[in-house]
């Protein structure tokens, strides 16, 4: 089963809502504060900015126009696609949808902590 495959909602970080920051799984970039993660009901973790000194790149727009693919600005992997102008009830009206298994949780309080 590809992860696309896989029944919505069963994201390891999807309704995980705990303090602390996300980072890259390849590099341990940080890239976003649990602060920013919203439920979006899209299946996969969803937040509304990166960390502004670390931020993911945001690449070129995917070819249908509709969405932003992100990157580790460390390693260049894949992390997921931006959504802009969806009516997010978010402060910047954006969706940055990233795959669990590009990212890895870090508690509040330990080194990768901003």
């Amino acid at each position: 089963m590809g992860f696309n495959d896989r029944p919505k909602g069963t994201s390891e970080y999807d309704k995980f809502f705990a303090d602390g920051v996300y980072t890259c799984v390849g590099y341990g970039t940080p890239l976003y504060k649990s602060t920013t993660k919203f439920n979006s009901g899209c299946g996969l973790p969803a937040f509304y900015e990166g960390l502004p000194e670390q931020s993911p790149a945001l690449l070129q727009a995917d070819p249908d126009g509709r969405r932003t693919e992100i990157t580790c600005t460390a390693c260049g992997g894949h992390l997921g696609h931006v959504f802009k102008g969806e009516g997010s009830k978010t402060p910047i009206d954006e969706r940055h949808c990233v795959n669990s298994i590009s990212i890895k949780f870090t508690s509040e309080g330990t080194s990768a902590s901003l």
